[in-house]
């Protein structure tokens, strides 16, 4: 098409300006990748940021100064550490050179003089290519992007940069299950996050520093890169004998922070072989459809009690010691659980430890989000599949707590006062009940109660179990009916009932006689005869299996997932492992199954 040729100089002339100002662009990115970096670390709620970065002579800085300080404050301490760090490498090169003295920088002495003394550098921070005024504070000084130099280097300030706060490989690995690191991210995600996995060349290497944060390094040579690119990486056979590096960088998408690797403390061991539950993750292998709930209720046996003369001499004798510990348990677990492609998992007697160090990282890795109850020694944690739900508020309480201060249990309590004996035995107890509200993150108006409980242990605590029990289901009605009215109930637990007992009869009839033989559980003494009545319509969504604890004196179910026949209906149970699984090793737990309790798991459909 013809144009006037004034116009088609014009357009050569704007699209001359555009190629250069995109070389400029260009240009300005390459160098400032080629800059080193300053990162700051600035946040409201701190009256301090710090600010780190290396000097020329490798030394590096890492400082903590008020975010209401002038710049130029900052501006001149980093001048003398500029200068004190060109003082001692010009001392070093002195000593390897005696012929002269350095002179590393301009000279403030004229000629014929002493031996030279460096200056303080020009230390500037400029935003935009325009110096930053000295009295401006810090807080407003150090923006992302602006440049820092220190003499002839320049440092690119990269503000609030993605970082880890914590990395940690777990202290026992084994092939063929999930090695999941344990993150702390600041400003990042690790989602956005990129990893690298590298194992040991079997020729073996020099023993290194391990299971420490360490700064980003040249790869050895005596690591080989893996295929694997993920959070999570999982060992094979051949693997065994040998160590795992991990490489990571953080990130939140868009920008990444500066990397870190880590080396595992210990070499990968050979697997146990075939577990209780690898037959089961055969149904479990996908996630479900958005129109079902796949729902896991397990006690994973807390370490606390695991971990006693007691427990290995009287309740699990014939359990392999190393079976026991805490690191070889862990990692079956992980498996087990992440085999399960669960939304919703209720777990019972959890140490605190055990959940932020092994299952939040392990099951945050596959897509879940967990919550926490503590207990005394132990508690309860709730984990739900972010891609299907949001928490939306947590109701958890203790029951003695709450039978004595929540006027919701009134009525219950001047029942209770009638029998002083049975009443100080409820109000010892420790139990507690954890309740999460959870929505669906497709339709905002599907919401479901999930509670979780461990009742009391004792065999002759029955009436206890009975009490608790009516707490726990008053104050999820509460939740369900009064707060939330009309949202379908899952209530996950060890009840320590089997389904012959008060406490089973009581959830599933919606009520229980006074003169039920459970009021009298722990003899006459304690004897506290009363009716209960509950208004909720429940079913033990797994049905009455044989045992879902099985120890070398007792089997028997105590364990439930009770669920509201009004709002949901079962689509699958997956089935228990048989009974020669669960008796291979004469009883639980075993090398091959983690805990002294089974996990239930099923499928739940919204009606």
């Amino acid at each position: 098409m013809w144009r006037p040729p004034g116009i088609r100089a014009a357009l050569r002339r704007i699209r001359t300006a555009v190629e250069q100002l995109s070389r400029a662009e260009a240009e300005s990115e390459k160098a400032a990748e080629a800059m080193e970096r300053a990162v700051v670390r600035c946040v409201p709620s701190e009256p301090k940021l710090s600010l780190s970065f290396a000097l020329a002579d490798g030394s590096h800085k890492n400082m903590q100064r008020d975010q209401s300080e002038p710049l130029g404050r900052v501006l001149s301490r980093i001048a003398t550490n500029a200068l004190k760090g060109h003082a001692k490498a010009a001392a070093a090169k002195k000593s390897r050179k005696s012929r002269q003295n350095a002179s590393g920088g301009e000279s403030c002495s004229g000629p014929g003089s002493e031996p030279a003394v460096a200056c303080e550098p020009v230390v500037k921070l400029y935003y935009r290519e325009e110096a930053v005024a000295e009295d401006v504070l810090n807080v407003d000084a150090w923006q992302d992007g602006a440049v820092l130099q220190i003499g002839d280097v320049k440092y690119k300030v990269e503000r609030n940069p993605p970082a880890f706060t914590e990395l940690q490989l777990p202290r026992y690995i084994m092939a063929g299950f999930p090695v999941c690191p344990k993150l702390g991210l600041e400003f990042g995600d690790p989602a956005g996050s990129l990893f690298r996995w590298y194992k040991e060349a079997e020729s073996g290497a020099a023993e290194p520093e391990v299971g420490v944060l360490s700064p980003l390094s040249p790869s050895s040579p005596s690591w080989t890169e893996t295929e694997v690119q993920e959070r999570v990486y999982t060992p094979s056979n051949a693997d065994i004998g040998l160590r795992l590096k991990l490489h990571c960088t953080p990130g939140d998408g868009q920008r990444f922070g500066p990397s870190r690797e880590l080396e595992s403390v210990c070499r990968v061991e050979a697997g146990p072989g075939t577990c209780t539950f690898d037959h089961r993750h055969l149904y479990t292998k996908k996630v479900t459809e958005d129109a079902f709930i796949r729902t896991v209720s397990y006690n994973i046996l807390a370490d606390t009690y695991a971990q006693t003369d007691f427990s290995r001499t009287v309740l699990y004798p014939y359990c392999a010691p190393y079976a026991l510990e805490l690191d070889y348990r862990q990692n079956l677990i992980q498996k087990e659980l992440t085999g399960y492609n669960a939304d919703v998992i209720c777990l019972q007697e959890v140490d605190r430890a055990v959940f932020s160090d092994s299952l939040v990282p392990a099951l945050e890795a596959f897509g879940l989000e967990g919550v926490f109850r503590i207990k005394q020694h132990e508690g309860l944690a709730t984990f739900y599949r972010k891609s299907k739900f949001s928490l939306l508020s947590q109701h958890d309480i203790s029951f003695h707590e709450a039978l004595e201060s929540d006027p919701l249990h009134k009525e219950l309590l001047e029942k209770l006062v009638l029998y002083p004996s049975a009443r100080e035995k409820v109000l010892q107890r420790s139990s507690v009940l954890q309740v999460s509200v959870l929505q669906s993150t497709k339709d905002s108006s599907k919401r479901i109660c999930v509670a979780n409980t461990h009742l009391y242990w004792h065999p002759k605590g029955g009436y206890i179990r009975l009490i608790q029990m009516a707490v726990a289901l008053a104050h999820i009605r509460h939740v369900s009916c009064d707060l939330y009215p009309g949202i379908p109930v899952i209530f996950c637990g060890d009840f320590n009932s089997t389904p012959s007992t008060g406490m089973y009869h009581f959830v599933i009839n919606g009520s229980i006689p006074e003169d039920h033989e459970d009021w009298a559980s722990n003899g006459e003494e304690e004897r506290c005869n009363m009716s209960l009545m509950h208004f909720f319509k429940l079913k033990s969504a797994c049905g009455e299996p044989a045992y879902t604890n099985y120890v070398g004196g007792f089997h028997g179910c105590l364990d439930y997932i009770f669920i509201d026949l009004n709002a949901l209906e079962v689509e699958q149970v997956i089935p228990l492992p048989s009974h020669e699984e669960v008796t291979t090793h004469q009883a639980l737990p075993s090398v091959s199954h983690p805990s002294d309790h089974i996990a239930l798991v099923c499928d739940l459909k919204w009606k």
